[in-house]
């Protein structure tokens, strides 16, 4: 491995663990606040034309690291589904008293 293919590769890593995290703690908050399905919709349409074109190219380092970004994605919107069935589910059990954070953002096709 060369010189620029170490610097491709740690930036993908850095750009993966970064992301990693975030899903990470939206796993564990197990809340959708400040978080819009669009991000993740977005980032699995983008990722996969660069995937797409990467492979193209021939390029590994860019093939790897955005079908990475694809599948985190992929978990990132899962888990964002995942939270906001959780927050109706609570706001029912409160008997409605208050709305579930990303109530009004879900409907708005967010």
């Amino acid at each position: 491995m060369d010189g620029v293919e170490l610097i491709g590769w740690t930036a993908s890593g850095i750009l993966l663990a970064t992301l990693g995290r975030e899903v990470r703690v939206q796993w564990r908050e197990r809340r959708t606040d400040g978080v819009s399905s669009w991000l993740f919709l977005g980032q699995m349409a983008a990722s996969l034309g660069f995937t797409i074109y990467s492979a193209l190219i021939g390029n590994a380092v860019f093939v790897l690291t955005n079908a990475a970004l694809l599948l985190t994605a992929i978990a990132g919107q899962c888990i964002y589904r995942r939270n906001l069935r959780l927050e109706q589910r609570r706001h029912a059990a409160a008997g409605g008293a208050s709305r579930p954070a990303g109530a009004d953002t879900a409907r708005k096709g967010r």
